[in-house]
C-alpha cells in the first residue's frame, strides 16, 4: 500500500468509537503512514446524546491498535469541542508530543432535541446542536492553527448532505452543517497564503450508529421496521445501498494528501449519487 501520508501528523476529532466515521478516518490515515491523535469526549461523555461517544478506555484501545497495526505514533486525548479549556488542554498535550499538526479532521458532531420542527424545537437543544457542530469546528481550528501555520497542511471538516438539502425535523443540525460548509470556504480563502487547504465532506447515509438511530426514529414515526426504513432510503440512492465508513475514510485521506494538492474550498458529496449538483 502506498503510504502517501508518511511523516504527517493528523488530529481527528470524534474518533473514539469503532462504529463511527471518525474511527474509519483515523484508521485510513494511519494506514497511509500518518501519526494519529484520537480525540473524543472520553470521561466527559454527554448523557443527552442519542448515540454514545467513545469512552476513555476505547480511545486508548484504538490508539494502541493503530500504533501496533500500522507502526505509527498515536495519542488519545479527551476533547469537548464546546469547552475552550478542554481544547486548550488537548492542544498542550499534542504540542508536547508532536509539536505540530499537518492534518486536522473536524469530525466531532451531534444532534440534540430531534425530531422537532422549528416551531417546537427546544431552544437549548437547538443552541447545543449548533455549538457542537459549527462553533466546535471554529474553536478547534483556531486553537490548532498555530501548529499548522509554519508547515501548511490540510483541514477537512465533516459537514453533511443535510447542510445542502434540508431534512425534516432536524433543523438545527442542518443549519449547523450548512454553516460548516461556508466556514470551510472562508477558511480556505483566508488560509491559502499559509499553504493550508480546507475542504468539507458531505456524507449522505453512512452505516454508523447514528444512522441506525435515525432509522429507528423513522420506524417509530412511520410504524414500520428499521429494515424497511433502510430499504426505502436505498430507493432514493442511485447506487442503491448505504455507504461504508471506510469509503468516507478514503475520501478524507485523498483530501489530506498531495494527490488533492490543487483542491481547496470545496464541499464534496459522498452520497452514492443521492445528491447531484451542478
Amino acid at each position: 500500500m502506498e503510504k502517501d501520508l508518511s511523516g504527517k501528523i493528523a488530529l481527528v476529532t470524534g474518533s473514539g468509537k469503532r462504529s463511527g466515521i471518525g474511527y474509519a478516518v483515523a484508521r485510513k490515515l494511519a494506514a497511509e503512514g500518518a501519526s494519529v491523535i484520537i480525540a473524543d469526549l472520553g470521561p466527559n461523555r454527554d448523557t443527552d446524546l442519542a448515540v454514545e461517544t467513545g469512552t476513555e478506555d476505547e480511545m486508548a484501545a484504538i490508539a494502541a491498535e493503530l500504533r501496533e497495526t500500522f507502526g505509527v505514533s498515536t495519542l488519545a486525548v479527551n476533547l469537548d469541542v464546546t469547552r475552550p479549556d478542554s481544547i486548550a488542554a488537548m492542544v498542550d498535550r499534542v504540542r508536547l508530543k508532536f509539536e505540530r499538526i499537518d492534518i486536522l479532521v473536524n469530525n466531532a458532531g451531534a444532534s440534540f432535541g430531534v425530531p422537532n420542527a422549528v416551531h417546537t424545537y427546544d431552544e437549548g437543544a437547538w443552541m447545543k446542536t449548533v455549538d457542537v457542530n459549527l462553533h466546535g469546528v471554529f474553536r478547534v481550528t483556531r486553537a490548532v492553527l498555530p501548529m499548522m501555520m509554519a508547515g501548511g497542511g490540510s483541514i477537512i471538516n465533516t459537514a453533511s448532505r443535510a447542510g445542502k438539502v434540508p431534512p425534516l425535523f432536524n433543523g438545527a443540525y442542518a443549519v449547523a452543517k450548512a454553516g460548516v460548509i461556508m466556514l470551510t470556504k472562508v477558511m480556505a480563502l483566508e488560509l491559502s497564503g499559509n499553504g493550508i487547504r480546507v475542504n468539507a465532506i458531505c456524507p449522505g447515509q453512512i452505516a454508523t450508529d447514528l444512522e441506525k438511530w435515525r432509522f429507528g426514529l423513522e420506524a417509530q414515526f412511520f410504524g414500520s421496521s428499521v429494515e424497511e426504513r433502510e430499504r426505502e432510503m436505498c430507493k432514493t440512492i442511485p447506487l442503491n445501498r448505504i455507504g461504508k465508513p471506510e469509503e468516507v475514510g478514503d475520501l478524507v485521506a485523498f483530501l489530506a494528501s498531495s494527490r488533492s494538492g490543487y483542491i481547496t474550498g470545496q464541499a464534496i458529496n459522498i452520497t452514492g449519487g443521492q445528491l447531484m449538483e451542478l
